[in-house]
């Protein structure tokens, strides 16, 4: 019996609004769209998709483009709800009909019991200003956000900003996924991580839930007044009381996110570790440095083989030691999120580009940066200074030989050829599974 035939009559179907409309947030829309039409039962067909409203005129790339009249300006909505493509981010890309670009912000998530966010970080914090208050109160998200927020006081998770943020809870996807392949439906993987909070009617046990791993982990957390509260990324009560799903709609677990996300082309592997697949999706960035630094000397595959090994060992360290028991090894080992991530940012990904430029041109990343990446931003560079700062405050430098490396080599205090011996000893760092 399939997911879908076991779900029961249900009066109310779930409503999916994406916030956000560059590449991956119209890659996902288009996902997510060809889903809710072949899952009724489950969701409304409509995926309203929150679009920044700007002119923009149609590029050659598309095939809506008139080359009489090239510099013709448009309102970027409308020509997503017309011409079923964004021009700007995602040409060439016919978009499901079903997705409706909306510039109204409140608008697009009005009655939406699933939220898809897919936007810069820098923006969270004001679209969660102005979603408050606007969205239903058991509402559920999905983080499509990579990265995390490094401080000097501590590690926070782009989801936990969300789901703080508008009172609700946020799990997050993250993998191997580049958005212009998935969008012409080249085959890859993701995972994505959603801990059913304990007052929704889940269906199932998470298909890798903490308490097999850590049999003494007690997942049920009781408050004074005896309602169920959700354990956060480490672990901890959460400050957040969350409003169940009604009955009357499908349960929001893993088969209904599974439903809403996974296609022929884009298989879905569902976990629990929040914290894990976060983790993985900033991380990676760092290392993907590193492998670009020993491209870049020309030390062939071998070196970058062994510098993806040290860096997955020091990310799982990261995440043990500051996250505690519900980051799972696996994560990083086993699921897209971790090791297919690494790999292709050390493959071939925008931070080893720049830095394997670098050492090949002999002048700094952050001259790179400047001439090769349009006014865009590298996320390793900052993402090395920030848990580098992190692990200093805390004396914890000399453990993480790999990232400290390449914040030493980004300040100068280090050359790409001190790698090996810094590295080596990463042979003595433990990582507790």
């Amino acid at each position: 019996m399939t997911a879908t035939s076991s779900l029961g009559g249900h009066a109310k179907k779930h409503k999916v609004t994406v916030v956000g409309s560059g590449n991956w947030g119209s890659t996902i829309s288009k996902i997510v769209a060809e889903n809710t039409r072949e899952h009724p039962d489950l969701f409304e067909e409509t995926v309203q998709m929150w679009v920044y409203e700007e002119e923009v005129t149609i590029p050659a790339k598309s095939a809506h483009h008139d080359a009489s009249d090239p510099d013709k300006k448009h309102k970027l909505t409308e020509l997503i709800n017309t011409l079923h493509e964004n021009v700007k981010y995602l040409p060439g890309i016919d978009l499901p009909p079903n997705v409706v670009a909306n510039p109204s912000l409140q608008d697009a998530v009005r009655d939406s019991s699933i939220l898809v966010f897919n936007l810069p970080h820098q923006f969270i914090a004001n679209v969660c200003k102005q979603l408050k208050g606007h969205i239903l109160p058991f509402a559920r998200g999905i983080s499509c956000i990579k990265g995390v927020n490094v401080t000097d006081d501590g590690v926070s998770l782009f989801s936990e900003w969300i789901g703080d943020g508008l009172g609700i809870y946020c799990g997050a996807l993250s993998g191997a996924n580049i958005a212009s392949e998935i969008a012409a439906e080249k085959w890859s993987e993701t995972t994505i991580a959603y801990d059913p909070p304990p007052m929704d009617n889940s269906r199932n046990p998470t298909p890798r839930s903490r308490s097999p791993v850590n049999p003494g982990f007690d997942l049920s957390i009781t408050a004074a007044d005896g309602a169920a509260v959700h354990r956060d990324a480490r672990g901890r009560a959460s400050k957040t009381r969350l409003t169940p799903v009604p009955p009357e709609y499908p349960p929001l677990d893993h088969d209904t996110f599974s439903q809403l996300f996974h296609r022929p082309y884009f298989h879905v592997s569902m976990v629990s570790d929040v914290a894990g697949v976060s983790l993985g999706g900033a991380l990676k960035n760092i290392v993907a440095l590193a492998a670009g630094f020993v491209d870049g000397r020309g030390w062939g595959d071998n070196a970058k083989a062994a510098i993806m090994r040290v860096g997955l060992m020091e990310m799982v360290k990261f995440g043990k030691e500051f996250f505690g028991e519900t980051v799972e090894t696996g994560t990083f080992t086993e699921e897209s999120a971790g090791v297919a991530d690494l790999i292709t940012s050390c493959s071939g990904g925008r931070n080893f580009r720049c830095a394997k430029m670098a050492v090949e041109r002999g002048v700094s990343v952050e001259e790179v940066e400047r001439t090769e990446l349009n006014g865009q931003m590298l996320q390793g560079t900052s993402t090395a200074r920030e848990v580098n700062s992190f692990l200093k405050a805390r004396g914890k430098e000399r453990e993480y030989p790999l990232f400290t490396a390449v914040i030493g080599i980004l300040d100068g205090k280090y050359e790409v050829d001190d790698i090996p011996s810094l590295v080596a000893k990463s042979a003595h760092v433990s990582v507790k599974h």
